[in-house]
Order: C-alpha cells, then sequence, then structure tokens
C-alpha cells in the first residue's frame, strides 16, 4: 500500500532501494515523459532544450541544506526567494532539526531557522552571509491545470543539482482518506532522498510549489503551492509568525445547490468572531475572503488562506438576499504552528499534518 513520507536525506543509512528498483523508477517516469511529449505533439528536443535553460538559469538559487537531527545527519535541498539569503524548504528538511549549513559556490556556509511551520510543511532558513545571494522568481500555483509541465532541480541522494521533468497529475485535498491542510499539487516526477524542499517551477522559470513528501514508489510526489507558502511569509512579514485563521463556522452539505454552493451553515459557534456578525445557521455560503466556495471541503482552502487577526469578508445566500458581513478571524484552535522569531518551537514529528476528517470549520 502506498504512504507519504518524507525523502530528506540521511548519509549514514543505505540505500533503500536497489539498483533495480530505482531502474523501474526511471523507466516509468521515462514513459510518462514519452507519453506526454506525445500528447502535446511536443518534440523531445524542445523539452530538453526548455528544461535546460530552466536548469541553467534557476540552478544557481538552488542549494543543499545540510542538518542534524534525533537521528543523525540528514540533507535537503532549498532555494532563496530573496537577494538577502532567505530561503524555502521542506519541515522535514528544516523543522525539527538543527545545525544548518547551506552548500553554495562550492563551500558551506552557517544557516539558522527563521521560521517553521508544521500545518503547511514549509520551513523557512536565512543564511548568514553579507553579499545578495540568488533569488528565484514566484509565480502563481493558482494558475497550474492538469497535465502542466514541471520542472524541479534538487539533490538527490549524494548527487550535485539535478533537474527532474514532469507534469501536474492532480489536485489533492486528501491522501488515503487523510485529508491535507490546504489543497497539494500531485506531480507525476520521479523523487529521491534529498529532494524535499526543492522547488517546483513552470517553464518560465518561476516557483509554483515546494516538494514536501513522496509516494512510496517514488515515481511521483507531493508539492505545496506556492500561494500557500507565500501566505505564512506573508504572515511571516507582517507578525514574525504564521497566523492560521478562522471564524467559527461549521458547515456541511446542503440538500440543494444555491447560487452555485452546496454548502450550508449548520452551526455558528458561541463565543467565536461568527458569533456576533450577523450570519446565520441556514446560510448557504457562498464565498470567504477571495476563496469561492461550491461544496463544503471547499473550507479547506478557504480556512487555510485566513489570516487571524484580519478582517474576512463572508458572502451568504438567505432565501433570495445575497449578504456579506465582515468579521474579524481569531487563531485556528486546530493550527499547529510554531515560529522560531516567537520561540515557541513545538512541533516534533510529520512534516505534513493530515486530518483523519475534512475541518469543516472556516
Amino acid at each position: 500500500m502506498s504512504r507519504l513520507s518524507t525523502f530528506s536525506g540521511r548519509p549514514e543509512i543505505s540505500f533503500r532501494h536497489s539498483f533495480a528498483s530505482f531502474f523501474g523508477v526511471f523507466t516509468l517516469a521515462l514513459f510518462g515523459a514519452i507519453g506526454f511529449l506525445r500528447a502535446a505533439d511536443m518534440p523531445s528536443s524542445s523539452i530538453a532544450h526548455e528544461v535546460k535553460t530552466i536548469f541553467e538559469r534557476c540552478a544557481k538559487a538552488v542549494v543543499k541544506v545540510h542538518a542534524a537531527d534525533q537521528h543523525g545527519e540528514l540533507s535537503g535541498t532549498g532555494f532563496f526567494v530573496d537577494p538577502t539569503g532567505m530561503l524555502f524548504t521542506s519541515y522535514s528538511v528544516g523543522g525539527d532539526a538543527t545545525n544548518f549549513m547551506v552548500e553554495m559556490n562550492g563551500k558551506k556556509v552557517p544557516a539558522h531557522q527563521v521560521l517553521v511551520d508544521l500545518r503547511s510543511g514549509l520551513a523557512m532558513l536565512k543564511v548568514d552571509v553579507d553579499e545578495t545571494t540568488p533569488s528565484l522568481p514566484i509565480g502563481r500555483s493558482s494558475e497550474l491545470e492538469v497535465a502542466t509541465p514541471v520542472v524541479t532541480i534538487g539533490y538527490p541522494l549524494d548527487l550535485p543539482a539535478t533537474p527532474s521533468f514532469g507534469m501536474i497529475a492532480g489536485f489533492d485535498r486528501k491522501y488515503l482518506g487523510r485529508f491535507f491542510s490546504t489543497t497539494h499539487l500531485r506531480v507525476n516526477l520521479p523523487t529521491q532522498r534529498g529532494e524535499a524542499g526543492a522547488p517546483l517551477l513552470n517553464f518560465k522559470g518561476e516557483v509554483v510549489g515546494i516538494l514536501v513528501s513522496s509516494l512510496e514508489n517514488n515515481s511521483s510526489c507531493y508539492a505545496l503551492p506556492i500561494d500557500a507558502a507565500e501566505k505564512i511569509h506573508s504572515d511571516f512579514v507582517r507578525f514574525g509568525e504564521p497566523r492560521h485563521g478562522w471564524v467559527g463556522i461549521n458547515v456541511s452539505e446542503a440538500p440543494r445547490e444555491v447560487e452555485g454552493s452546496r454548502a450550508e451553515m449548520t452551526k455558528i459557534m458561541d463565543g467565536t468572531p461568527a458569533a456576533d456578525s450577523g450570519v446565520k445557521e441556514g446560510d448557504i455560503l457562498l464565498q470567504v475572503g477571495k476563496m469561492k466556495v461550491r461544496e463544503p471541503e471547499d473550507v479547506l482552502d478557504a480556512s487555510f488562506y485566513i489570516t487571524a487577526g484580519d478582517t474576512v469578508p463572508i458572502t451568504v445566500m438567505r432565501g433570495d438576499q445575497k449578504l456579506t458581513f465582515d468579521v474579524q478571524a481569531d487563531f485556528h484552535p486546530a493550527a499547529q504552528t510554531s515560529s522560531i522569531a516567537t520561540g515557541d518551537l513545538k512541533h516534533q514529528g510529520m512534516p505534513i499534518k493530515l486530518d483523519s476528517i475534512v475541518q469543516r470549520t472556516p
């Protein structure tokens, strides 16, 4: 049975897969890429040129991250997002670890944790250097579609920076019946240990995701959408910490669709921001902030993008009236976040929080 796993590298651990397994994964990825090229009617030489161009333009902003945790040394991948030396990586690399070193320009330089967020699986590090660092442009994961071609650059095993080519296979809210905190990108792209935290790039060379977990057969993986990472980054810039918000409304499936939505408010919790806002049980939820709601599970994304302390407009249908109420969001009680800047490092374990039931509570 397949499962989610981290794929940060540990030098002292021997390869888990035999050469035959590695060859099988490579063959599967190769035939997948060939199938994609045929479907897109795009010459392989053209794709190879695009991947090479992206790699040559972006590889200098992608670094190998060394660290240590309770199990020993580990390594992964990170990438710079601004010239000051701030970089993104996955929680499995930069979360529950210490003694960070970043390998760049042929040498290792020290780095320190800036923020770790278990709920999203994101970690932010900063290198301790004075000169400016190359950085990757940020794209929009919301513009991705199924079959969009993507490239990643990582440090697999003990090898140098390596490009890989794949495509977006889906947009998943759950895996094996357990829910992500927000929709994740499923990517048909082979992965090996050491590639956790690698950037997922579109063909403009823009970051659209961060590799955070792999499937057991390593022929595909999950990436945190860059829009979600940027939400956490924005919280950090504004407040020095991630601020997962909520308003306190329970939502379930309505008996019929109203204005394109089947998300009905079934409970307004006492003592929550929504309690005195004007929304009522039985209202059909149409929009939370900038996120449109069409079904109850849409509140997963709507809730993720709420920032505690912000005023959030909530649009509902009540009978034949469309109404909008402003609600000041509070901290989400289910959010497990921490920021090194606040000295609140609580998290141990999984790099992605998976819930056994959907959190229909924006």
